[in-house]
């Protein structure tokens, strides 16, 4: 697939987003969220701090490169509006990307005045930091997408799908769950680290400890659940579609989750370290976005009326 100037830009945009949200992780793991105290969208009531603290630099550096990834996206917005028709798919993609990075940028935000950062281990914090990760993805959803589309990609047609339809749904709203817990497990990892395997499994079932700890059970158990039926969605449309995109795509997606799944358990082992809290979440943004092309490939195959019945006209995506 040959990439114009403009998908390759949206591709890039999509790779330093990647690059923002796991600088966002470190913050976390690292306990660097009040670096900057409870100012926003100054920096300890400066726009640039004098003689930093480390936190205040880790945090400060993460502003910045979350304010980098908003221009990016606003000139993907503003170079769709110049280059692609009104009504055309890539501009209501780069519309979206727009409003979910600046809904993005006020969850941060939240996090920050709202003082749900450092040691907080409150059930409000839990609930915005799963919402935060929601948004994350649906976020990665749009410019991944508005990439696919500025490709070649066709539009998604849901309707009339029958079963695939469904099982694609539940496969995104699974992953989507599944990041929702990890981001809760990765918050309990970072406020009451283990001692050990053995101490973290006991405190899971400990009635008497944070309600963070006790949540983390609930996360690998998911996470079980999902790669089976990952591996399962996989499995259907690398046999069922003969279109060379979506075997790829069906085919990574699988690697993927294996992937993720070691990681996770590696995770586990070495009591959740910083830098292996990062690469679990990339590799979890990553299944997300594979399984969100291979819905986008599967999903846009066009369908016409063959003898009063719906058929599927297969086509192959087309380049630019």
């Amino acid at each position: 697939m040959k990439l114009n100037r403009f998908a390759a830009y949206a591709w890039g945009v999509l790779v330093y987003t990647l690059f923002v949200i796991m600088w966002g992780a470190y913050v976390r793991a690292t306990g660097s969220g009040a670096g900057c105290g409870n100012h926003w969208p100054t920096c300890g009531g400066t726009v640039i701090p004098r003689a930093p603290q480390i936190e205040t630099q880790i945090e400060f550096t993460h502003r910045l490169s979350s304010s980098l990834a908003g221009v990016l996206v606003i000139i993907l917005l503003v170079w769709a509006f110049l280059v692609y028709p009104k009504g055309h798919i890539v501009r209501r993609g780069a519309g979206w990307s727009f409003a979910f990075i600046i809904i993005e940028g006020l969850l941060g935000a939240a996090l920050v005045r709202f003082e749900l950062v450092a040691g907080n281990a409150s059930m409000l914090r839990a609930l915005v930091i799963s919402g935060h990760l929601v948004n994350t993805f649906i976020l990665l959803a749009c410019l991944a997408l508005t990439a696919w589309w500025a490709s070649g990609g066709r539009p998604v047609r849901w309707r009339g799908r029958g079963s695939q339809g469904w099982i694609l749904g539940v496969g995104l709203l699974a992953v989507i769950l599944l990041g929702a817990t990890g981001a809760i497990t990765a918050l309990g990892d970072t406020l009451f680290p283990d001692v050990s395997v053995a101490e973290g499994l006991r405190q899971d079932f400990d009635p008497t400890v944070s309600f963070l700890k006790r949540l983390r059970i609930i996360h690998p158990a998911l996470a079980m659940l999902t790669g089976v039926y990952i591996v399962f969605i996989g499995s259907v449309f690398r046999a069922a579609e003969h279109l060379i995109p979506t075997r790829r795509l069906a085919n990574g997606l699988i690697g993927l989750f294996f992937l993720q799944l070691g990681v996770g358990v590696v995770n586990v082992l070495l009591l959740a370290p910083v830098w292996m809290q990062m690469i679990h979440l990339l590799l979890a943004d990553l299944v997300w976005i594979g399984l969100l092309l291979l819905a986008a490939s599967v999903m846009s195959v066009e369908i016409v009326r063959v003898e009063g019945r719906l058929a599927d006209d297969v086509l192959p995506v087309p380049g630019n």
